[in-house]
């Protein structure tokens, strides 16, 4: 449950047609305007970090692959073949 102390408020203006979403919304859900626009920045802040994630996966994926092809070039110097 959120607190007087964790909240803070802002001052936004939205074209109407947004306005009107947000209170077609928050009727449906049965849930404040102000509830409805922190459910959307949420869930930015949640694909925004997905992403950013995503990013640094990646990122590593092709340093792990120049990683392996250098340790396989080592490898075959230093291991004798098989057979």
């Amino acid at each position: 449950m959120t607190t007087q102390a964790q909240v803070g408020k802002v001052t936004v203006s939205l074209p109407k047609s947004l306005i009107s979403l947000a209170d077609e919304v928050a009727r449906e859900g049965n849930i404040s305007r102000s509830k409805v626009v922190s459910n959307c920045l949420r869930e930015l802040a949640q694909k925004r970090t997905v992403e950013l994630m995503e990013e640094g996966y990646k990122a590593m994926a092709k340093e792990h692959e120049q990683f392996a092809k250098i340790s396989a070039e080592v490898a075959s110097e230093v291991v004798p073949p098989w057979g």
